[in-house]
């Protein structure tokens, strides 16, 4: 009698267990775009101009003397064409956000990954950087073929001058940015003649170095693995939410069209695979909505260009919606059934923000003071029978201007200020002002009491502001 050694039992459950441990992580296969063009195409790109010439000319941009939008960390100011917004602003930051966030909740609720498709600065990249490297290296199956090729002279060439173009572009990125944090027409000047600051260096290595790396290398890993927006983004789809789909009933069974099999029932999806070469991150729109899909739109415009040389009807690949498949709806139905409570909702609350951000900006004053007592001697006694209590004033002028501020004080009887109660801000200024209160000591009993500032500006933009504080007689 034989019997199976003991340990082949334990070998083969390891081997199993190896080989599903290996199913556990995805090898990467490189995704080599196809160029296509078309009417999403076309609005690509629109947007890739738009947002490109807003980054690269809003920093040139002079206004007032200086730059237009300028976030100045040396000086902590934030300038935005006529408005100067200081550290106590932080208040818009958050409403900014806000009304950022609501945005994207909209449009996702309306029609998908807008903002991913056409607008996000990885789309907006790859396709500057994939622009690059097909009019160096050539269409996707010459990329291929390069990337196939052993290293020599000739792949060594193609890829330098590539990589040169990536790097000259992600340089000017990385100058771009730092030039919204420090004056561009100071940053340019010091990067010739090498006078740069150690952040201001860091920054430019660092943003551009990243740039090349997303758009260059990872491109789509970016969108599939990094981006958290991928992830979440079906709890804000419903079944009403414009998104690019494949009409299955009308494309299957998909098969190549041949004269000789007319009387085969197949659909309109010819199987030409075009929709899958043109996509940036690689997937099978025919599949189903997959988290991957940016909603570009690619695929669309390809397969529009095969149903015309088909000679038959666009639509197989289109922006609808899963109610609009299930029932068979027209762009109408599907336009009306997109105004629903929920994007209504968001709308109302999105307009809300908008509205009352704007009053507040349009009203918002443009002289802060604060008040503050001197905490070494709240008060003390001084020649003349009088009480002084110290005070700072901390001005803010928020105008490009300077403007004459005349302080008064009142609340108490035979109240006044020594010295000088009348100086000019320079225009955004920040200075402090001591201010000394005085007030007769037969006429105030003995405690705190409360009093006021009273500060008017002269110049076009007149205001007046009352400061309440205490004046304390020991």
């Amino acid at each position: 009698m034989s019997s199976k050694p003991s340990h082949s039992k334990p070998a083969a459950n390891s081997a199993s267990h190896a080989a599903h441990e290996q199913t556990l992580y995805e090898v990467r296969h490189k995704v080599y775009p196809r160029a296509v063009s078309g009417v999403f195409a076309r609005w690509r790109w629109i947007m890739v101009w738009a947002t490109q010439l807003v980054f690269y000319g809003l920093c040139w941009l002079p206004w007032n003397e200086r730059q237009a939008v300028l976030f100045h960390l040396t000086e902590r100011k934030f300038y935005l064409f006529d408005w100067i917004f200081w550290p106590q602003d932080v208040f818009y930051l958050a409403v900014l956000l806000i009304i950022s966030a609501y945005s994207l909740f909209l449009f996702t609720a309306v029609a998908g990954r807008l903002w991913c498709g056409y607008a996000c600065p990885q789309t907006v990249y790859t396709e500057i950087f994939l622009w690059i490297e097909r009019k160096i290296e050539g269409d996707h199956l010459r990329r291929q073929k390069l990337d196939a090729e052993s290293i020599g002279p000739h792949k060594l060439t193609v890829r330098g001058a590539k990589y040169i173009a990536w790097s000259v572009v992600g340089l000017w990125t990385g100058i771009t940015f730092v030039g919204y944090f420090s004056p561009i027409r100071e940053l340019i000047p010091n990067l010739l003649t090498f006078r740069l600051g150690g952040w201001e260096t860091f920054w430019i290595i660092f943003y551009g170095g990243f740039t090349c790396l997303m758009a260059g290398f990872m491109r789509e890993q970016v969108c599939k693995y990094m981006c958290p927006y991928a992830r979440f983004q079906g709890v804000m789809f419903d079944p009403d939410t414009l998104v690019i789909t494949y009409d299955a009933e009308r494309g299957e069974p998909r098969g190549a069209k041949r004269k000789k099999a007319s009387s085969e029932k197949l659909g309109d999806c010819v199987d030409c695979g075009i929709c899958v070469q043109v996509c940036p991150t690689g997937i099978d729109i025919r599949k189903g909505l997959q988290y991957e899909c940016i909603g570009c739109a690619a695929c669309i415009d390809a397969c529009d260009q095969v149903m015309d040389k088909m000679k038959m009807s666009r639509g197989l690949i289109r922006y609808a919606t899963e109610n609009a498949l299930a029932h068979h709806w027209d762009m109408r139905d599907v336009l009306r059934h997109i105004v629903r409570p929920r994007v209504l909702i968001y709308s109302a609350v999105l307009w809300a923000i908008i509205i009352a951000a704007g009053w507040s900006l349009a009203h918002r004053e443009t002289l802060r003071v604060d008040v503050i007592r001197d905490r070494a001697i709240l008060a003390r006694e001084v020649e003349g029978g009088l009480i002084e209590n110290v005070y700072t004033l901390q001005f803010m002028n928020m105008a490009e201007e300077t403007r004459r501020v005349t302080v008064a004080i009142e609340g108490l009887n035979g109240i006044r200020i020594d010295g000088m109660a009348t100086f000019d801000l320079g225009p955004a200024a920040n200075v402090s002002h001591p201010i000394r209160v005085r007030v007769p000591v037969d006429d105030i009993e003995r405690g705190s009491h409360k009093i006021q500032f009273d500060i008017r500006t002269d110049g076009t933009k007149d205001q007046r502001l009352r400061e309440k504080t205490t004046f304390i007689v020991p």
